[in-house]
């Protein structure tokens, strides 16, 4: 997203996606990535968009932004924030190197860090499991 802002990748990235799960129905976004020509755009892909809109909203959109489904699937959306969260947890909040080829790298570094950590959970969960499995058989 080098040089360019939220609102003009929405179309781009839905598109990419949808051609790699053709089975996709709903995407939730930022007010970042709206637009009047993203919502419009958006629904031709995928059947449920749910980006609020920017600013002050009029009696029709906050009715819309009410809607069950769209409160459901905004809150979802949650689940979003919380893994960029857990990047900045674990080292994401400060880049110490310089330049845009310097933040590439530590993003990516980031990311690697933040799957090595989640897989090693994942494993340790798994072993605690294994270790209690007999116990639960005499119970």
């Amino acid at each position: 997203m080098e040089g360019t802002t939220d609102d003009a990748v929405a179309v781009p990235i839905v598109e990419e996606t949808k051609q790699r799960f053709d089975k996709l129905h709903s995407v939730s976004m930022d007010k970042g990535f709206h637009s009047k020509d993203n919502q419009v755009k958006l629904k031709e892909i995928v059947n449920v968009v749910v980006i609020p809109r920017k600013g002050r909203l009029n009696a029709v959109d906050r009715a819309s932004e009410s809607e069950a489904g769209f409160v459901r699937l905004r809150q979802q959306h949650s689940a979003v924030e919380s893994a960029i969260n857990a990047l900045e947890q674990h080292g994401l909040d400060v880049c110490p190197d310089h330049g845009i080829v310097g933040f590439k790298r530590y993003v990516a570094l980031a990311v690697v860090a933040r799957n090595v950590q989640r897989l090693g959970a994942l494993l340790r969960q798994q072993e605690v499991d294994r270790i209690r499995a007999p116990y639960k058989k005499a119970a």
